[in-house]
Parts: structure tokens; C-alpha cells; sequence
């Protein structure tokens, strides 16, 4: 008899001891196994073989191999532990989120008819990854010199592609892996948004027509990324593109890996399994020994700083791929002294007008979706409360809805006041659907096209709107952050940012950072090609030192001003941070765990906790809500002490109804 050591999907850091009847095969571990669980059964990953349990023989249960899927490689299972150890997640479940849910289960796709061209024999063996179409374009002598540093490139290393938009930084990528191709090697690229993938899936798909292409999202079908990850694992896929899920994907011959957008916040997972893609993405350069470029216009605060000191070896694109193309001029328009319409200045509303009359396209760019962030009554004070969170219903007027943008509880827009019967309620602040009533007020001959998560709520419904913006059937555009990266709009030559300072004084250390990516990105888009761009930034502030830099397109001064006041403050990149955070009915039964949680801690020197706060949205979806901050200047000493503080964390009593988690290298505040 064999004793299997399994790694189960439970909230528990620890594996589980089941026996194997009969002969085991070799290759045990790594295998996908069903096992008897309570009441039930689940799938677990043998994660080792023993002689002896600490259970009892008679009371270990039998565990049955499915051996119809194939094992899971060394590198992938140590990937997973790496995950455990360094975010503090049960190993089972770090497992379990990184196989497909159609594997979790311990079930095997249906395999389907290679397409013609798509790279697979009918065998389904791997086709040659030689054929390239070639690139319409030369490279640029800053682009070439970029492609040789990465092919170049022996062992591990990581690359920061610093290109300016619209710099051909995905020529690159696409050149460094051709390069990987050739020698039959596989490469893994990651991008920030879902709505990303489908153009550059076509665009990748286009220059390999021989190799074998595969997504990874959440948009993708179970069955189908099932089938990805079966093909990665085995070789057969050459390139695999995806968002941060994708860098979970087995891949025996990984010679390259890609993290486009690297600044990009969706790349840290925010609940269950809290990682950072970028992050396992260079630790799994590391466990690989091979190079990885990390992408950006505006790269992150942590990036550039490990770039300055010589840790990431950087290759500058500073100038556009197009040779007519030029940055476009940003300007500053105060808006202190002039009343706005509707949140338009006569400088902005004039520029608009003078596209128009050009035939070229316009962008209003406002991060903030529906008709208006509240509906208020003048009369008695009231406002459109979400009762589940603490936050405001945002006025939806398109749909007649006011509806909550962080638990998604709808309600209808009433006819008075609920508490004193006022017929003339108002809304107050201004939202895309607002500015897009405005717009087609203000310009009525112009085709306005409004693109938001309510707007593009489908796949199809966002590539509708992105053919009928490439086509010429819009003129004004009214967006959010949806459109500040990746596209590419041939006729789009001015960009307006509206409602951009509250984020210059907000409570969270990043919002700057955030704020000038954003800017800088959607900025971007315009003048990409023969025509001259313009940026128009609508500001009270014209003088801020933010601005200036992005008037002068000078990231490295803000980078460096940003990075002196987190040094002055001992904000990371200079420290280390966790946050533990709890959620109850009540908040002091939250808060109470979180003082638990201190008085459980061991003592480290170099390691600071903070007192138990509530989180800035306080309740969220009936649910109150308090975080601890624990931070260091040394990493090595915040991991030894998460280590043992989470041993003792387990085992607090607390509440039924409370939960709480751990988030290393917290983004959110």
C-alpha cells in the first residue's frame, strides 16, 4: 500500500494523506487524483509519496488516480508552491484556481477538429513554428537594438521595454518571439484586459500562421481553456496569450515571456488567491532561466526604480514607430476663471468643433461611468444610498436605473424624494452617459459613441463598437479607461480628459501614479499616424507638478519626484507591506479579530503593525469591513514574520460568520 500526499481545494495550509491500493506508476506525482472528502468527493494533485501516515492505516481512505489526464510537470507544481509560500494561500487552493475548472474536476475536454491553417496535424502533433509572415514594417534602429538585446539574451533576465505609446513595443515582442519560434521554443504573453486580447490574438495569429495560437481568460469557455492548457501542457501550443490567469499555463519548451502593460493594476488579482501576474511572471523567468520583457508607456513605480539601479536592464523606445507619427502637444486648459458647460470648457467644446470640421475623430476621456455619481433632493439633503454598501447608487439614465458600481444592486429612479415627497430631484456630478447628452446637444450633426462597461457589457458588443470606430461611424468618442491603451485609431487626433483632480488629492499614495499612466495612455491614441495630435486636460490645478510633466512628456521626472516622496515617506518600492483584512456583520467583530490578530503576533524588530482601521468602503454588500496594515523595510523579514503570524492566525477563534484574508503587496488602501 502507497500513501499519497494530496493537495486539496480546502481553506487549509496543509495536504492530506489518502492510500493508493495496487501498483502506482512512476510518474504519481503531479497526477490529478478523486478522493472521498466529508460527504462528498473532490479532485485533488498528488503531491508526494510516503511509506508511512501520521493517520492511522485503517482510517486513511482510498484514492482513485485518473489517469486519463496527464501528470503535472515539476516546474508547474513548484510554481504553485512558490505561490503558496509567498501570498500565504493554502497550496490546495492556489492549485485548484490555476487548473481550468473543467480539470478541477477532474474531467477531460472533448478534443475538436483542427481548423485548416491552425497549426495542429490531424494527430494533433505540433506543426512547425517556422513559418512567419513578414512584417509590413522595418524595424527602427531603437526597435532593432531592443530585439537584439532580447534575443540575445542568455539565461534569466528581465527586460523593461520603456516606449513611448505608439513605439511599435509589440513589433518587439512579436520580433523576440519569432526568434523563440525558430529555435522551438514556446513564449507567453500577457496583457492587462480581456477586451485586449481577441485584436492582438488576430494580429499574433497573423504573423504565425504556423503555430499553434491559444487564449487564456476568463472569457473563455471552460471546454476551450481546458483544451489551451492540455495544449500548452504538451507542447503543442507555440504561443499562449492571455491576462493573468494565463501565467499559470504549463509549458515544457517557455523560452520567452512577454508582460505588456506592466504597470497595469488588473494584473493583481484582488480576491481568493491575491498574486501579482507581473510578479510570478518573473519568478517564473527566474525558476526557468530565461529572459522576460516587461512592457510600458508608464511603467510601474517598482519597475522603473529596479530599472535605476541596475537590477532590470532597460531598452528605451523614445520615439514613434511611424515616421510621420509625433507625440501629441498636451496642453493644460485652467478652468478656474470660465464656467463650464456641463463640465466642458469653450477651449475643449472649440476643439471638438475644429475636428469635426476636419473629418477627424475626437475622445472625451472621463473615468467615470452612468449619467451622474448620485441623485440628490435640493430640499431635504437626501441621497441615492446604496443600502447594502457604503457608498452612492450612480443615476443611469440611459436604462432609468440608479445602480451601485461596487455590489450591483439595481433600483428604479424614483418619482420624489423618499423622505420628503420633492418632485425636483437633481443630479449632481457628471458620468459618460451625461457627457455623451451634451455632446450630441452641443454638436447634433456628429456621431457620438459612448464606450463603458455598460455600453460594451459583451464581447460582441465591444467589438461592434471598436469596428465601427476603426470604420469612420463615429466622430466624438466618450470613454473611460476602456480606450487608454492598445487601440489604435487612425483618424483619432484629439484627446479631452475631464475630471481628472480629484485623483491629485486622494487618500491612496498611488492615485498619482495611477493618474499619469491614464492620462499618458489615453493621451496615446491620438496622432498615432500622419495626422498631429492635441491632448486637452481640463484642470484647476495647471501648475501641479503632474501636469507640467505630462505637458513636457517627461515621465522620468515624475517617476523621480514620486519615487523621492515614497523614499522621504517609506512607501514602497522602499518597503514591504500585507494587509489583513476582515469582513463580519458587524464591524467590531471585525476589528475585534483584527486586535486578536496583534496580540497574536510574534515580535520582529524590523517589522511594523498598524492599528486595525476600517477600509475606506466600509461596508460592502451588507458586509463590514476593517484591514491591519503590516509593513518592513526588509522583504526577507516581513516573510519570515507572515510566516509564523499565519500559523497563528489559523488558529484564533472567530465568529462564525467572519472571514478574513491576507493580501501581500496589497494595490488597494
Amino acid at each position: 500500500m502507497s500513501i499519497l500526499q494530496i493537495a486539496l481545494d480546502v481553506p487549509l495550509p496543509r495536504l492530506f494523506d489518502y492510500r493508493h491500493d495496487g501498483d502506482l506508476p512512476e510518474n504519481a506525482v503531479g497526477r490529478l487524483a478523486k478522493v472521498p472528502f466529508g460527504t462528498g468527493s473532490r479532485v485533488g494533485v498528488v503531491l508526494g509519496v510516503v511509506e508511512q501516515s501520521d493517520q492511522p492505516a485503517e482510517k486513511l481512505k482510498s484514492a482513485e488516480l485518473l489517469g486519463e489526464l496527464p501528470a503535472l510537470p515539476a516546474d508547474w507544481l513548484e510554481l504553485c508552491r512558490f505561490c503558496a509560500r509567498y501570498y500565504h494561500h493554502p497550496l490546495g487552493q492556489v492549485m485548484a484556481f490555476a487548473l481550468p475548472p473543467l480539470l478541477r474536476k477532474g474531467k477531460k475536454p472533448r478534443p475538436i477538429k483542427p481548423k485548416v491553417g491552425a497549426g495542429e496535424t490531424a494527430e494533433g502533433r505540433r506543426a512547425s513554428n517556422m513559418e512567419t509572415a513578414p512584417s509590413s514594417n522595418a524595424a527602427t534602429a531603437d526597435q532593432a537594438a531592443a530585439i537584439d538585446a532580447i534575443v540575445k539574451a542568455s539565461g534569466f533576465q528581465t527586460f523593461l521595454l520603456h516606449g513611448v505609446t505608439g513605439s511599435g513595443k509589440t513589433e518587439v515582442y512579436l520580433r523576440a518571439i519569432e526568434a523563440v519560434l525558430a529555435r522551438g521554443g514556446q513564449a507567453l504573453m500577457l496583457v492587462p484586459e480581456i477586451a485586449l486580447t481577441p485584436q492582438l490574438e488576430s494580429r499574433v495569429s497573423a504573423r504565425f500562421p504556423g503555430a499553434h495560437v491559444v487564449s487564456a481568460h476568463s472569457g473563455v469557455a471552460d471546454a476551450a481553456r481546458a483544451r489551451a492548457f492540455l495544449a500548452a501542457l504538451e507542447g503543442r501550443a507555440a504561443i499562449v496569450l492571455g491576462t493573468r490567469l494565463s501565467v499559470f499555463m504549463p509549458m515544457p519548451a517557455l523560452r520567452l515571456i512577454v508582460v505588456d502593460e506592466e504597470h497595469d493594476a488588473s494584473f493583481k488579482q484582488q480576491e481568493g488567491l491575491r498574486y501579482s501576474a507581473r510578479d510570478v511572471a518573473i519568478y517564473r523567468a527566474r525558476q526557468r532561466d530565461i529572459p522576460i520583457v516587461l512592457g510600458s508607456a508608464t511603467p510601474s513605480l517598482e519597475t522603473f526604480h529596479h530599472a535605476e539601479s541596475g537590477r532590470y536592464t532597460r531598452l528605451e523606445l523614445p520615439e514613434r514607430a511611424v515616421a510621420a507619427a509625433e507625440l501629441p502637444t498636451v496642453v493644460t486648459v485652467d478652468t478656474r476663471r470660465q464656467k463650464l458647460q456641463d463640465g466642458l470648457s469653450a477651449e475643449l467644446i472649440a476643439a471638438v468643433g475644429e475636428r469635426l470640421r476636419r473629418g477627424e475623430q475626437s475622445l472625451l476621456f472621463l473615468n467615470r461611468r452612468g449619467y451622474a455619481p448620485v441623485l440628490a433632493c435640493p430640499a431635504c439633503g437626501w441621497i441615492s444610498h446604496c443600502r447594502r454598501c457604503a457608498a452612492n447608487l450612480v443615476l443611469h439614465l440611459a436604462d432609468r436605473r440608479l445602480r451601485c458600481h461596487h455590489c450591483g444592486l439595481e433600483a428604479t429612479i424614483p418619482h420624489h424624494c423618499p423622505d420628503c415627497g420633492n418632485l425636483d430631484l437633481q443630479p449632481f456630478g457628471r458620468g459618460t452617459q451625461r457627457l455623451e447628452a451634451k455632446l450630441a446637444e452641443q454638436f447634433p450633426e456628429a456621431r457620438t459613441l459612448r464606450i463603458d462597461r455598460d455600453s460594451a457589457d459583451s464581447p460582441k458588443k465591444w467589438q461592434a463598437l471598436l469596428a465601427a470606430i476603426h470604420a469612420g461611424e463615429a466622430d466624438i468618442l466618450v470613454g473611460t479607461q476602456m480606450l487608454a491603451k492598445g487601440h489604435d485609431f487612425p483618424k483619432l487626433t484629439l484627446v479631452g480628459v475631464v475630471g481628472a483632480d480629484a485623483a491629485l488629492f486622494a487618500a491612496d499614495f498611488r492615485a498619482p501614479e495611477r493618474l499619469f499612466a491614464q492620462i499618458m495612455q489615453v493621451g496615446g491614441r491620438s496622432g498615432r499616424h500622419d495626422l498631429p495630435g492635441a491632448v486637452l486636460i481640463q484642470t484647476e490645478y495647471p501648475d501641479h507638478p503632474l501636469y507640467r510633466a505630462l505637458v513636457e512628456h517627461d515621465y522620468t521626472a515624475f517617476a523621480n519626484a514620486q519615487l523621492a516622496e515614497r523614499e522621504g515617506a517609506g512607501f514602497p518600492p522602499f518597503a514591504f507591506q500585507a494587509m489583513l483584512r476582515a469582513e463580519a456583520r458587524e464591524l467590531k467583530e471585525a476589528l475585534a479579530f483584527l486586535h486578536a490578530a496583534v496580540s497574536s503576533a510574534p515580535t520582529f524588530a524590523e517589522v511594523l503593525l498598524y492599528d486595525p482601521v476600517p477600509m475606506r468602503l466600509a461596508r460592502l454588500k451588507n458586509r463590514e469591513r476593517a484591514q491591519l496594515l503590516v509593513e518592513s523595510r526588509s522583504r526577507p523579514a516581513l516573510q519570515g514574520f507572515l510566516t509564523q503570524w499565519m500559523a497563528a492566525l489559523y488558529g484564533l477563534k472567530t465568529p462564525r460568520e467572519l472571514r478574513w484574508h491576507l493580501d501581500v503587496d496589497p494595490l488597494e488602501f
